[in-house]
């Protein structure tokens, strides 16, 4: 069957041998966020990581803050950034994990601190330990040369 495409044997002899190594195992849905499966209540839930603004820390278990609701997990935060920072969630605090899509400002506080804002409102604090970590927040910075999250 050809369709435009070069075949696998065309590419190969083409020089381009690293195209035909197997890709990782993951699990996209096209056109959308990742699903996330989680235990609740006796239950197992399904919600879309964009639609999760922060995780924080709560002792043993982790709370997932949504617009609407939240759900208590046991889970530790490290265990969740370990799963949730390919999805776009980024560690600020120790105890909070902000989605970075959802951030909508940033200021600095005293003795090197900065407030995170998003949407919705709710502020988390962003302490100098993580500070690097906010220049993930956006791909592009403009207009911001001396700010400095080192």
């Amino acid at each position: 069957m050809d369709n435009g495409n070069l075949h696998i044997h065309e590419i190969a002899k083409d020089g381009c041998e690293e195209l035909l190594l197997p890709l990782p195992a993951r699990t996209v849905v096209m056109g959308k966020s990742a699903r996330i499966a989680i235990r609740a209540k006796g239950r197992i839930l399904f919600i879309d990581a964009a639609d999760v603004i922060a995780v924080e820390a709560k002792g043993n278990y982790v709370l997932f803050l949504q617009t609407s609701s939240s759900h208590m997990l046991r889970e530790s935060i490290s265990t969740m950034e370990e799963k949730l920072n390919q999805h776009g969630f980024v560690r600020i605090h120790r105890s909070v994990l902000v989605n970075a899509a959802l951030v909508e400002e940033i200021h600095p506080l005293s003795a090197g601190d900065y407030a995170v804002r998003v949407r919705g409102g709710r502020e988390f604090t962003a302490t100098r330990t993580y500070k690097k970590n906010l220049k993930l927040l956006a791909q592009l910075w403009i207009g911001i040369e001396n700010f400095s999250a080192e």
